[in-house]
């Protein structure tokens, strides 16, 4: 698992072979096969490994913050930070996801996760369900991409994050039907 992991992180999933995983390991292909029957059994098995040392943050850790707020700050502000120590997986397999068919379920699984913080953030404000606007805006917000393209133009996460809640109190501020 490990160098399947280290390959994921190198080179991408994409580019990672059985045969690359073999030699990164120091085994031959059919020990790798022996233990993994398929590439998908291959992805499981890394990224149950991978999320074991690097689990996103626990929603838990902001649930019991009653202000909209600074429940919003504290969660996207974890999200952020987690972003930025793993920064190397999540861009190779954002950039994979499409041509790598066994990376396509644990992707959707954790883009589940994010919704579920998203709509969890747009419920504690005002409207927030009911708002199409705010509901995109932190859809996008706590999104690896939103978080990948703000990096990208030198803007830390603190400042992100303060960025993202202009946002959302400029999309507050105006009516649904703006």
């Amino acid at each position: 698992m490990e160098a399947t992991m280290h390959l994921h992180e190198e080179i991408g999933p994409r580019a990672t072979t059985i045969s690359a995983i073999a030699e990164k390991a120091g085994v031959q292909r059919l020990t790798v096969y022996r233990h993994f029957p398929d590439e998908t059994a291959v992805f499981q098995a890394c990224t149950s490994h991978w999320l074991g040392l690097n689990p996103p943050p626990d929603p838990a850790s902001w649930n019991s913050i009653e202000d909209p707020w600074q429940r919003f700050r504290t969660a996207l502000g974890a999200l952020y930070a987690y972003f930025s120590r793993t920064r190397r997986m999540w861009s190779v397999s954002h950039r994979d996801v499409a041509d790598v068919p066994a990376l396509q379920a644990p992707m959707q699984a954790f883009f589940g996760f994010l919704e579920t913080v998203s709509k969890d953030l747009a419920a504690r404000f005002p409207l927030g369900e009911d708002h199409p606007h705010l509901a995109a805006t932190l859809g996008h917000a706590v999104t690896y991409a939103a978080w990948e393209d703000l990096d990208n133009r030198q803007i830390d996460d603190r400042e992100k994050v303060a960025l993202v809640e202009r946002w959302v109190r400029g999309v507050l501020l105006g009516s649904p039907a703006d």
